[in-house]
This record gives C-alpha cells, sequence and structure tokens, in this order.
C-alpha cells in the first residue's frame, strides 16, 4: 500500500443540519497525506456526523466533500469504496463467520457482483492479515473474539480494501488500556491517511500528527498536539480544568485531569 501525495480526501466548508439544528456549520478538514489525524470534541460536537460525511455516507447541505480533488457526490459509490475504508466504534453480526470470512469482506468493492474471489483479492486479504497479527486466527470464530480483538479484525477488514484514506470513528470505545494503547499504535503505522475521532486527549496527543477539535458543529482549533492540546483549549470546549505538560523529547502533551475546585499542583 502506498500514498500519493496531494489530492487525498478533503471537506471544505461542509454543513449539515438534523432536526432543526446545524450539527457542522463551516467545517474544513484536510488529513495529511499519510498521515494520523486526530478528530477531537465532546459529544454532540459532530464528529461521528463529520465522518459518515467524508465516508458518502451522509450528503453535506452545504460545502462538500473533495476526493482527489473531484467531489464526493460524482465519484461514484463503488470508486469512494475502493478508497475509503471506515471502522466503526463496535460491530456485530448474527451470521456465523470467522476471521477470514470477515476481512474478505474488505474486497467486495473490488470485485464483480457473485463472482469469485481472484488472486489479487487473497493477496491483499493475506496482506491485511500480516498487518494486523491475524494470519493464525483465521479460522477462529467472530463470536468467540475480545472486543479489542474485533477492533483489529475490523481493522483488517478495511485494510483488505486497500484504501487510501482510513475512517476511524471512537475505535477504543469500550476497549481496556492494553488493546487501545495497541490498536492506536497499528494504525499510526499504517500506510494510509487516517482520521480517528477520539475522546481520549492523551491518546491522541500520542499517536496522532494532527489534531482538529470540534465544538457546537465548528472547528474551534487545529494543529499539532503541542500547539493545540492546552489548558486554556480544555478549560473553553470541555468545561474541566487540566494541568499540560510537556512528555518526553518531541514535547507531544500529556494531559492531567483537575476534580472540581482542586487547585492545580
Amino acid at each position: 500500500m502506498t500514498v500519493t501525495a496531494g489530492g487525498g480526501l478533503r471537506a471544505a466548508r461542509v454543513g449539515r443540519e438534523a432536526g432543526g439544528r446545524l450539527v457542522l456549520d463551516g467545517v474544513d478538514l484536510a488529513p495529511p497525506p499519510g498521515g494520523t489525524m486526530g478528530l477531537l470534541g465532546p459529544n454532540g460536537s459532530g464528529k461521528s456526523t463529520l465522518l459518515r460525511i467524508m465516508a458518502g455516507v451522509l450528503t453535506p447541505h452545504t460545502g462538500r466533500v473533495t476526493l482527489d480533488g473531484r467531489p464526493l457526490t460524482a465519484t461514484g459509490r463503488r470508486t469512494v469504496a475502493r478508497r475509503v475504508a471506515v471502522v466503526g466504534q463496535h460491530a456485530d453480526t448474527q451470521a456465523e463467520l470467522s476471521v477470514l470470512d470477515v476481512v474478505r469482506l474488505g474486497r467486495i468493492p473490488h470485485r464483480r457482483a457473485w463472482s469469485a474471489p481472484g488472486p489479487e483479492d487473497e493477496a491483499a486479504v493475506q496482506e491485511a492479515l500480516e498487518a494486523t497479527g491475524l494470519t493464525g486466527r483465521t479460522g477462529q470464530s467472530w463470536h468467540t473474539l475480545s472486543g479489542g480483538e474485533r477492533q483489529r479484525v475490523q481493522i483488517a477488514r478495511a485494510l483488505a480494501q486497500r484504501p487510501r484514506e482510513l475512517l476511524l470513528d471512537e475505535p477504543t470505545n469500550h476497549l481496556d488500556i492494553q488493546h487501545q494503547l495497541e490498536l492506536l499504535s497499528l494504525v499510526s503505522a499504517l500506510p494510509v491517511t487516517s482520521v480517528i475521532a477520539l475522546h481520549d486527549l492523551n491518546l491522541a496527543a500520542m499517536f496522532c500528527d494532527r489534531v482538529t477539535v470540534l465544538a457546537r458543529g465548528r472547528v474551534v482549533a487545529a494543529g499539532a498536539p503541542a500547539q493545540v492540546i492546552t489548558e486554556e483549549l480544555i478549560a473553553d470546549v470541555y468545561r474541566v480544568r487540566a494541568v499540560v505538560t510537556p512528555d518526553g523529547p518531541d514535547g507531544r502533551p500529556s494531559v492531567r485531569f483537575l476534580p472540581p475546585g482542586a487547585a492545580p499542583s
């Protein structure tokens, strides 16, 4: 998998209403090619809606999303599905599927209807299994996997598409700390452009090259984690107090939240 510089997936002045409420208001988003962008903000800030619009699942009411400079609405769903892969918060199925079955689903956009997988499909599946460390789990039933293992399989399914853009909506929800770290370490090392909606500011600071913060449907800050994740922003956007300190030689921020009424030490 390779990433081509320039073009890519872009949102320009995107707006969307729902139930008479403005969910997104003039949002711009330009993920760095081959990099990892964190999409931050409290519940209701518009993160999931923005990801669904960028995936082509929803249409913006104002503004537009482009793929290599071409409007997403004019690109064709099959082409978008080949280029842009999506991983949600959780996935489930009543069907009795193996790990291999689930990962093979990622090849559907590349195959003709009812056609059998070809050599290129199988090569993509094997590549995705290797990238996610699942080569020894192909025969295991989906229903026997833990939450962290299921998310890893979903990422393998997405990688089997051989996408250039990967959109992840709160992929660490309901995972323990070990699986959160493993999952984001895996995603940040992939040779694709990734946009990850996250709640945890420390995880965003650790694994993202850039972050964009949404509040009430608008972008309120964007840039490198060290520039964006500040005590002032946390107080303004999240309505809590925190102490932010540089961590490690690269100066990435580390956030320590304060209980209500506590004084910073």
